[in-house]
């Protein structure tokens, strides 16, 4: 097996450090987290060392009954999260009474809920099915009610990038007021992040996150801010509903009749009934949630990587060393996310945020509203699609990779200088679904130059590099905003599946000029955010435990369940855990990031024999700076393409030897009276938990492709902005029509 030599030599075994410093995990202690994107539900749960030791997914769906009415049902994605952390439960078994902590995040949508019953109110468009109660993130149904927002000019619309979007909250409940039969009498409005910690744990506290990010809250004594909602402001929007007994269909006000919490503060303990039907116990804490991309902050900016701009960071342990760390979390969309110590105004990117991660510390959100489904939208389009599916499928990869591919063929049989230059005279701008950030556009749509008509897959394949190049010239136009604002930008910290995409993420550093971080969980990043989240929230519960474990209440619970067992020898530790899950198939089985147990790797040192039940050192695949190779060791510097889910992590532990990584130590609570220390808890459990990263690095400035790059992001922001010129010349015209009369009769 030549092919596999390099996956298994010493000298890259040497290399794989981080695992090797990890000490032995505590035996009996475990977080859950759970995410909700898009399209499905996940749940993963990870041990002290923040090794994924069970993941599972389970798809929900979304309904477009109306153009641009997109809603989904509550209770649907509460079941596929209880179907997802049974199965992990099962998959790991661990013991339920084991888990310490559980967090949350979830996409920004809003959720209607019954204030009488707190049972699913109907968002519409068909008013009589009230299990569809969700109005999703990218439903654009409020443009009216957006435009009115904004045209009030408030304080409140400074802290989310100067005006308010389609995509935010506010909106969408002001278009329920007016269209909802019966309006919001008996309506209490949730993000779905803050809904899904109410079903856990009983609680109506609301997180800064979702009410800061999405909704129009203002914290305390920010623009004199004394109760967080603004009630001039609701009241101008006629919104009076909203603003009743001191704002309590909002959450009501802080310290009053209102709960807000930053990100892993304590709820409370999950109730009987979630924590049946989740197969967990009432012990396990609930951690305050966050938004999904602001997940994937905190499951990546904390990673391990060889990049000289972090080795000069002042490390004060506090959770300001992640500043100038921009997250970008790709998915259907991308978010870009960075911290700031003081606020940073820049037009058309969401916020400055504050208290959302840490007391005093402010974030702000740029975006992208299509990535991954732009990719996915330039294939499905393209005639010679249907050829592309069976040629990937025939040849076992994926289709990016496949593409990447012939791109790779057409430069050699084109004798064309690089990937970059085959598609010089493409001009893709692709905002064919608004543009959220810089300019905040929703009416912005996509301009291509340089078709033909060609319908070969050769010219899908370039098509589908316009659309990455897109991605990464759009991300250097945000990045270039936030700079103008205040944010010193030092490297970007990846996640999501476009991670696999070694074209994307070259472009990406190249377009940029800055250092790209893919992480270790390159799938489960966001999820693995939240984990943390819950191991954050249980710190307190953790340390009790660790103090006195003979008389705690878990074991008090374990005892029963011997019992219970002796009465009953059928009865196993995870029989809750495994109610209403049906076995395992291969065909329908949950995915995963990886196909291996990542437990039984980290874990190999400790214990040789477990290493012989892996496949091959997952870890300690060679980079593409591998540094010790053998003689009949080679690599290909020029590749595009990481290739599948076994294959993309390579190298990821290259270097760690000399980085001065540490053994984890206890998650026992920071100080949190000196208000230095503000995040403390969070960043030092982000540290110990995150892996290391792969980084791909900027080509030089003097690179035949940068220059070429730099050259066509003048073309695009060209196209960018001649956009909302030329619309608005076209409409100067049809109202100058509409005025003189000059329409035809109807």
């Amino acid at each position: 097996m030549v092919g596999s030599k390099s996956n298994t030599s010493l000298a890259n075994r040497r290399q794989s450090s981080f695992f090797a410093q990890l000490p032995q995990a505590e035996p009996d202690i475990y977080y859950v987290g759970v995410d909700v994107g898009t399209g499905s539900a996940r749940a993963c749960l990870i041990d002290t060392n923040g090794i994924i030791l069970g993941l599972a997914e389970k798809p929900i769906s979304r309904h477009e009954l109306k153009a641009n009415y997109i809603t989904q049902n509550s209770t649907e994605i509460w079941n596929a999260i209880c179907y997802c952390v049974k199965s992990c439960l099962r998959d790991s078994g661990v013991d339920p009474a084991h888990v310490f902590g559980i967090g949350f995040d979830a996409t920004c949508s809003l959720v209607a809920v019954s204030e009488s019953s707190d049972e699913p109110e109907s968002v519409g468009p068909d008013w009589s099915d009230n299990t569809e109660n969700i109005i999703l993130w990218m439903d654009h149904r409020a443009e009216e009610e957006t435009n009115a927002i904004n045209a009030t000019g408030d304080k409140c619309l400074k802290y989310v990038g100067g005006q308010m979007s389609i995509e935010m909250e506010l909106p969408k409940m002001k278009w329920l007021k007016h269209h909802k039969p019966g309006g919001i009498k008996d309506c209490k409005f949730y993000d779905l992040a803050d809904y899904l910690v109410h079903k856990a744990s009983g609680k109506e506290t609301r997180s800064f996150c979702s009410v800061v990010c999405k909704q129009g809250f203002v914290p305390l004594g920010v623009e004199g801010s004394e109760t967080g909602w603004s009630e001039p402001f609701l009241m101008s929007i006629d919104m009076p509903e909203l603003v009743e007994d001191n704002f309590r269909r909002l959450g009501g006000v802080p310290g009053k009749n209102g709960k807000y919490l930053t990100a892993g503060d304590e709820v409370g303990k999950l109730t009987e009934k979630s924590a049946q039907e989740l197969g967990l116990t009432t012990e396990c804490v609930v951690g305050s949630p966050v938004i999904d991309a602001y997940a994937g902050w905190i499951g990546t900016v904390a990673a391990k990587a060889d990049v000289p701009a972090l080795a000069e960071e002042h490390h004060d342990g506090t959770i300001g060393d992640a500043c100038g760390r921009l997250a970008a979390v790709a998915g259907t969309s991308t978010c870009h996310l960075a911290m700031t110590k003081e606020p940073c105004f820049v037009k058309g990117v969401w916020g400055p945020y504050k208290d959302v991660m840490a007391k005093g510390y402010w974030l702000a959100e740029g975006g992208q509203s299509i990535t991954g489904q732009l990719l996915a939208h330039v294939l499905s389009v393209h005639p010679a699609n249907q050829e592309l599916l069976r040629a990937s499928e025939q040849s076992s990869i994926s289709k990016f990779d496949y593409l990447n591919s012939i791109l790779e063929h057409m430069v050699h049989d084109q004798h064309e200088r690089s990937v970059v230059s085959l598609a010089k005279h493409l001009f893709f701008y692709g905002d064919f679904h608004g543009n959220r950030s810089p300019i905040a556009d929703p009416r912005m749509k996509a301009s291509i130059i340089g078709e033909s008509l060609d319908n070969s897959l050769q010219d899908l394949a370039v098509n589908y590099f316009g659309a990455c190049e897109f991605i990464a010239q759009q991300t250097r136009q945000i990045i270039e905003h936030m700079e103008e604002g205040g944010h010193k930008i030092s490297c970007v910290f990846m996640s999501g599946g476009q991670c696999r995409n070694g074209l994307l993420m070259r472009l990406l550093a190249d377009c940029t000029g800055l250092p790209i971080v893919i992480p270790r969980y390159i799938d489960a990043a966001v999820v693995f955010g939240s984990a943390i989240l819950g191991a954050v929230a249980a710190a307190d519960s953790v340390d009790e435990y660790s103090k006195d474990r003979q008389n705690s209440n878990r074991l008090r619970i374990l005892q029963k369940k011997s019992e219970a067992n002796l009465h009953n020898p059928g009865a196993n530790a995870n029989a809750n855990a495994n109610a209403d899950i049906p076995p395992a198939s291969p065909y329908t089985a949950p995915s995963a990031t990886s196909a291996i147990n990542l437990a039984t790797i980290a874990y190999a040192h400790s214990n040789p024999g477990l290493s012989q039940q892996a496949n091959f050192d997952y870890f300690s695949q060679p980079s593409q700076k591998q540094q010790v190779k053998s003689d009949d060791e080679s690599e290909d510097e020029g590749t595009l393409s990481f290739g599948s889910k076994q294959e993309t992590q390579k190298g990821l532990s290259q270097k760690l030897a000399g980085m001065g990584l540490k053994p984890l130590s206890s998650t026992k609570k920071p100080s949190q009276q000196d208000p230095n220390n503000a995040g403390a808890l969070l960043w030092k459990i982000m540290q110990q938990m995150t892996g290391p990263g792969k980084v791909i690095n900027p080509r030089s400035k003097n690179d035949p492709d940068r220059k070429l790059l730099n050259g066509k992001y003048k073309i695009f922001l060209e196209q960018c902005y001649s956009q909302q010129k030329y619309r608005d010349m076209v409409d100067e015209i049809e109202a100058e029509n509409l005025k003189s009369g000059n329409v035809p009769d109807a």
